[in-house]
């Protein structure tokens, strides 16, 4: 079975996850999808598979030298996103793409244009996987699934390149920030490994956000609107002052690049009682605990204004920049950029503006960046693939393991 068949197969299984489910992982389908790739590996003749109750799926293609070299890894995620529904994924190949805009589902006017993708032209003369304008198309991470089994399919084809040890890993519910807590750091046993998550070819990323989630709850006072002078407290009203009180150019609409931001995300309330949900982001660690310093500095600022504890706070870090554990290990960097250009990939490194399952498992002990799957519009019924990029993928996953042996 081919890359592209693969890929086709593996979208039309839905495996969205889902906020707040409280088990691992998060929706059925995802261990529907991960039980179906234990039978494909088993019958690809792969070693040491492992699947547990959570839904991690490890397996080992062996080395095929007797050299000792590092055992690496390639990992992706087999949930897609709750934004937009994964069920019956209906994908068609647009071949040899022209450069016109491309109609997803004429019913709907659902239309994939060049004035709001201008992306789309970068693509001309390839081909392209889209979505029939229903559902998103899962090529996040799914490219990344069918690219690393594929490439150990190409490897185990090609005996005559030499490689290590290479463990794979397919793990749930990267997109609710839960992919990497499960994850058996130890049983996957690996020198570092890649992530194949990335998006448009030529990305690799080792630095992301630092990030924190704030629950801010604010404490008003009500009485009868009639009588209420000198008496009521509008928690709705404290919390709108606590949201001016946050840099109005530091927002996810206002910054790109290294730029960090506050991000409001949700506001509850009513008069006696609201709560804000913010997320804070920042690739510097000094800006980053200066940022949590300004929302405990809010906070006291309004409790000195209208009594003690009106205001509290609940403030979480979530993840690190995973560039302080890939810096003293940069040749794996080296190894990528080298493998992306052998077959013809420019490598853009770039900081990601986000986080990813490779942040949290460098911190845990796997040295983890991540590499283009592919895909563009994530998270959307916009989104597509190009099949010339996926192959890019699947073979700078063979070279990278024939690189690590030449080195």
């Amino acid at each position: 079975m081919d890359l592209v068949n693969r890929f086709l197969r593996y979208v039309r299984i839905d495996t969205q996850s889902a906020d707040e489910a409280g088990v691992t992982p998060s929706t059925p389908g995802q261990m529907e999808f991960v039980k179906m790739l234990r039978t494909e590996l088993e019958e690809m003749g792969l070693e040491d598979i492992t699947l547990d109750e959570y839904g991690y799926l490890f397996a080992t293609l062996p080395a095929n030298t007797t050299r000792t070299l590092p055992t690496i890894g390639f990992i992706a995620h087999v949930d897609t996103s709750p934004d937009v529904t994964g069920k019956n994924v209906n994908p068609r190949i647009v071949e040899n793409y022209n450069g016109t805009d491309i109609v997803l589902s004429s019913e709907d006017h659902t239309i994939l244009s060049t004035s709001e993708f201008p992306e789309l032209l970068r693509y001309v003369g390839n081909d392209l996987i889209v979505t029939d304008g229903h559902t998103l198309l899962g090529a996040d991470d799914k490219a990344g699934v069918a690219e690393i089994v594929s490439a150990i399919a190409y490897l185990q084809a090609h005996p005559e390149i030499e490689h290590g040890k290479i463990r794979i890993g397919f793990n749930p519910d990267e997109e609710i920030g839960l992919g990497a807590h499960k994850f058996d750091v130890k049983l996957f046993g690996c020198d570092w490994a890649y992530t194949m998550d990335g998006g448009e070819v030529g990305e690799l990323e080792y630095e992301n956000f630092n990030a924190a989630a704030a629950r801010i709850t604010i404490k008003g006072r009500n009485v009868h609107p009639g009588y209420a002078k000198d008496k009521m407290l509008n928690s709705m009203r404290v919390a709108t002052e606590f949201i001016q009180l946050l840099p109005k150019n530091e927002t996810p609409e206002s910054t790109e690049g290294y730029e960090g931001f506050y991000h409001i995300v949700g506001i509850k309330g009513g008069v006696e009682e609201t709560t804000i949900s913010i997320i804070v982001r920042d690739h510097s660690a000094d800006i980053f605990r200066k940022r949590k310093e300004l929302l405990q500095a809010c906070v006291k600022g309004l409790n000195d204004k209208y009594g003690a504890d009106i205001v509290t706070m609940e403030l979480t870090d979530q993840y690190s920049n995973m560039r302080e554990v890939i810096e003293p290990i940069m040749y794996v960097i080296d190894i990528a950029c080298q493998a992306m250009r052998e077959v013809g990939v420019e490598p853009e490194i770039k900081p990601i503006r986000g986080g990813t399952d490779g942040a949290q498992l460098s911190f845990k002990g796997l040295p983890c960046p991540n590499i283009f799957a592919g895909g563009v519009n994530f998270h959307s019924r916009y989104e597509f693939v190009p099949v010339q990029s996926m192959e890019k993928a699947m073979m700078t996953i063979v070279k990278i393991a024939e690189l690590v042996a030449k080195r």
